[in-house]
């Protein structure tokens, strides 16, 4: 293996104070080969998660630290480590070590290959519960279903990129970042290696059902308009219901007045299916309108507070 590049190594880090150490052990001897840099990208922590990693920058000058001033997501940490990256190539890595920093040297080997894109897949999820392991197969199906471009499943942001990919990466100016989806639609040359999700080490995963629902819509929206074309389609059904009703009130009382009587049920099932009808639409319209606003605001992605090693 060709060892004469640099290797970066990008891990957000958002209140992963008890983690820093763990990842160190594991990550270090693994990289120690290589020329590398690890950039640490502290979300806007509210624990020791930066000091802790200052003091292994004082041990480690390979190591270096980007902090936010507030949290802005785990999208927009990713995004300021590759702005800042020199690699010849970057690997993202989660602080919690549910990924194995051990297969690193495999993606390493794939990259000298010829793939400008490594994907470390999952094959095994048995430490994840059944719901999580659901949702995630819910989502990548109907991702993929909705948009033009194909999502690999089962993968995450633990992936490797050429310095190609990066520079694609950092030359976009979009505001709502997705990014397994943009490192997809770039068409590079990709490759896999496996391996087996782990427990989370220490505290609580920072990904409830409410940030998987906004991170499930960011990723659809950014990605299809297939949604505009259902909701564009169920009006078009609602409207068709509505002219075989209206069809066969007409036809009931001309030909069966004496049969005929009005009720209530009919009127508030009615209401309530185009209201619902209504509201889905005017919602997923509302998802795509407010990003064109967040796009012409053209605020920074992040604020950065303090860059350390850097």
């Amino acid at each position: 293996m060709d060892n004469n590049f640099l290797l970066s190594i990008i891990v957000p880090v958002f209140n992963e104070e008890e983690n820093i150490e763990l990842l160190l052990k594991r990550l270090l001897p693994t990289v120690q080969k290589f020329n590398y840099e690890i950039i640490f990208v502290d979300d806007g922590s509210g624990d020791a998660t930066a000091k802790k990693i200052k003091t292994k920058i004082n041990q480690n000058k390979n190591i270096k630290l980007i902090s936010f001033i507030r949290n802005f997501g785990h999208q927009k940490a990713l995004s300021a480590g590759y702005q800042f990256t020199k690699g010849d190539c970057a690997i993202t890595i989660d602080a919690d070590l549910q990924d194995t920093p051990e297969i690193i040297p495999q993606m390493i080997e794939k990259w000298q290959k010829g793939a400008k894109i490594v994907y470390a897949k999952r094959e095994n999820r048995d430490v994840d519960s059944f719901f999580k392991k659901q949702s995630a197969a819910c989502f990548y199906k109907t991702i993929n279903f909705l948009s033009d471009t194909p999502i690999p499943d089962n993968v995450g942001d633990f992936r490797l990129i050429d310095r190609e990919v990066i520079d694609f990466i950092n030359n976009l100016t979009e505001q709502s970042l997705f990014l397994r989806g943009l490192v997809a639609w770039s068409g590079f040359p990709s490759a896999y290696v496996y391996h087996k999700r782990e427990k989370r080490q220490t505290g609580k995963t920072h990904y409830p059902l409410t940030k998987m629902i906004s991170f499930a819509m960011e990723g659809i929206t950014s990605f299809s308009i297939k949604p505009l074309r259902l909701a564009s389609y169920l009006g078009f059904a609602s409207a068709t219901v509505g002219f075989l009703g209206i069809i066969y009130g007409i036809v009931g009382k001309i030909f069966m007045p004496e049969y005929w009587v009005t009720g209530w049920t009919a009127l508030f099932v009615g209401i309530m299916f185009l209201g619902g009808i209504q509201l889905l639409t005017i919602g997923i319209i509302g998802e795509y309108i407010g990003k064109i606003y967040q796009q012409l605001q053209n605020r920074p992605q992040y604020l950065i507070k303090e860059k350390v090693n850097l």
